[in-house]
């Protein structure tokens, strides 16, 4: 015990973080904008104008412009990976996060199938079911999230993977058995794509059913804690009028008592033969004096 005040000792009288804990721990009352995180979402969103000027750069067809467009369309698949697993696990969420970051995924995706479709080198209907799918999804999303939040599933991370190595193929100017293979890599990647976003909308089905049965149980605890109080109030108003004509009797029927005693009579005999006796035994006396 030193006897130091809080004010001397810790500034404010604030808890102190344990030197030991881990960076995540010491960046819980940190996490701002400015984050490792939120920088890298920001950086995925800046390369997306940049990616579809590179991929369309002379036309769309050069090799070389569209080298340099996949090296971009890397990055940017890249960022999403690490900005997710700092910002889980460093604590660095934040309400930009949650909003941009799946902003930038499905705008990066949503550029490159668009501008694959325009050069004619992917087929429209794929651009539309992974397009539909994705929007869906993310406004399912918010359809559900007063109740619960719906989480990524390993699926899910694996049709990622998968739309990004397929539309990375196909960023390229691949020929021969490379092209061949980018498609059977693009059509699994549709076939995950479907799939997860059926698993999806079961779960988003599940958790507004269990959020609503949720609300409607706290409804009725709380309409029956209200009847709980409105009875014991009841309870307690009977009981004070009964204490208040309890206290009324007890202050009436001592009267009689002292009535009694100031004509001195035993208290509890009737008092009417003896006080008519002493009064003409009064008179009596009075007549024999005179």
């Amino acid at each position: 015990m030193t006897g130091a005040p809080a004010s001397a000792a810790g500034g404010s009288g604030a808890t102190p973080v344990p030197r030991g804990g881990k960076l995540g721990a010491a960046a819980v009352n940190q996490a701002g904008l400015w984050n490792i995180a939120n920088i890298l979402t920001m950086v995925r969103l800046l390369l997306v104008p940049g990616f579809v000027m590179l991929l369309l750069h002379d036309g769309g067809y050069d090799p070389v412009w569209r080298s340099f467009a996949w090296a971009a369309f890397a990055v940017a698949m890249i960022t999403d990976v690490f900005d997710g697993h700092l910002a889980r696990t460093y604590n660095l969420v934040t309400d930009f996060g949650k909003i941009a970051d799946p902003i930038a995924d499905k705008a990066i995706m949503g550029a490159a199938l668009i501008c694959l479709s325009s050069l004619g080198d992917l087929p429209w209907w794929i651009t539309g079911v992974i397009l539909f799918r994705e929007l869906g999804i993310t406004l399912m999303r918010f359809w559900v999230i007063r109740h619960s939040v719906i989480p990524a599933s390993r699926g899910g991370k694996v049709k990622t993977l998968a739309q990004g190595i397929a539309v990375g193929m196909y960023v390229l100017a691949l020929t021969g058995p490379l092209a061949t293979l980018r498609f059977w890599v693009m059509m699994a990647a549709v076939v995950l794509t479907v799939v997860t976003g059926l698993d999806y909308v079961r779960q988003a089905v599940v958790l507004r059913r269990r959020g609503q049965a949720a609300e409607r149980a706290a409804a009725m605890e709380a309409v029956a804690m209200a009847a709980d109080v409105d009875m014991e109030g009841s309870a307690g108003g009977q009981c004070a009028t009964d204490q208040v004509h309890g206290g009324a009797e007890g202050i009436v029927e001592p009267v009689v008592e002292p009535a009694a005693e100031s004509l001195g009579e035993p208290i509890g005999e009737p008092i009417g033969e003896p006080v008519a006796e002493r009064v003409a035994g009064g008179r009596g006396a009075t007549e024999a004096e005179r």
